[in-house]
């Protein structure tokens, strides 16, 4: 059975950063329980084989360090706060990434500086708006606002000072590279900016409540909880809605897409909605409370708007404890997605 998405997230967090930002708990593992699997984080136009070199993984964690400061890390590495990071190849590097997360309101600006890498000899260095992990991109295709191309800057092939920034449309980025010679290397500068109507949120913690806001645009919006998790729905308001006092409709199966104003609870072992499974919708404005628990890798939050009305969701989440967890069965989708 393949690698679990909490797996690959575990391997993100071989080296992180104290989280001293967050609330919450976080997740650590110590660097000699897992090895790295560097395929999680290729960028769509590469194919493993042209992206990996022949040595091996713990080489290759090795071969290139992340400078903040006085403290150090990897090459495969997570940043949690703002700052200048300063990544130097002490051999040839061919296949390095950090992930970027902010808080849910907060958008995240990346700027290259001091670089001194050779695009000619085949390296580069390209931000990406999202993350991607397995070959699947957070925010979906269908749930960010720009086309896939437009969501990656490249250094190399980019003229000037725009090959040189971006700015993320949510609250996680990430920059991946490659480095041929000794001692090249870059220095990547982290800033966080507000974002007064956070949409497609990638939670750090498996416990803690939020609400999303779509006022009169036509978009999607996803908080993903990368967790097994029980969801409260506090309060739910939909501009089609027939009343505000209707005591909880939930339809299993995507009953609501029709209405083009809903929101949808999903679970999976990716990042990509469109690739989860769709566990239950409502579409019916509510003050009271419905809860679900999703026994999977992802549960997500996801709130559709047609664009006519102003919509608004609150949720309370909390991790499962592990008797609450689903027995594992061979085959099956719910080995891992599970839900009540």
């Amino acid at each position: 059975m393949p690698r679990s998405l909490r797996a690959q997230l575990l391997l993100l967090l071989l080296l992180l950063v104290s989280l001293s930002s967050t609330t919450g708990r976080s997740r650590y593992v110590e660097v000699r329980a897992l090895k790295a699997d560097t395929s999680m984080f290729l960028p769509f136009e590469l194919a493993p084989e042209k992206f990996l070199s022949a040595r091996t993984e713990a080489e290759m964690l090795a071969s290139v360090t992340m400078k903040c400061f006085s403290g150090k890390r990897r090459c495969l590495d997570m940043l949690a706060t703002d700052g200048y990071f300063t990544f130097v190849a002490s051999q040839p590097q061919l296949a390095c990434a950090a992930f970027v997360i902010a808080e849910p309101s907060d958008v995240i600006s990346l700027e290259l500086y001091d670089v001194s890498i050779d695009c000619g000899a085949g390296d580069f260095i390209k931000m990406f708006d999202g993350w991607v992990l397995k070959g699947e991109k957070f925010p979906s295709r269908q749930d960010h606002q720009l086309p896939l191309h437009q969501r990656y800057t490249d250094y190399c092939s980019s003229p000037g000072a725009a090959g040189a920034t971006s700015r993320s449309s949510q609250n996680v980025a990430m920059i991946f590279f490659r480095i041929h010679s000794p001692d090249s290397g870059f220095t990547l500068a982290v800033k966080k900016l507000r974002n007064p109507f956070p949409c497609n949120i990638m939670s750090q913690s498996p416990e803690g409540s939020f609400t999303m806001v779509m006022p009169h645009e036509r978009r999607n919006c996803s908080f993903s909880i990368i967790y097994p998790v029980e969801i409260r729905l506090t309060e739910l308001s939909l501009g089609q809605a027939r009343s505000n006092e209707l005591s909880p409709q939930v339809q299993f199966r995507s009953g609501c897409s029709g209405s083009g104003d809903y929101v949808e609870l999903l679970g999976g072992n990716g990042v990509d909605t469109s690739k989860m499974f769709p566990v239950a919708d409502l579409c019916f404005s509510l003050s009271g409370l419905a809860q679900m628990k999703i026994g999977c890798d992802n549960s997500v939050v996801r709130l559709v708007s047609s664009g006519n009305y102003i919509n608004r969701v609150s949720f309370q989440y909390r991790l499962l404890e592990p008797r609450e967890l689903p027995k594992t069965r061979e085959n099956s989708l719910d080995n891992f997605c599970t839900v009540e």
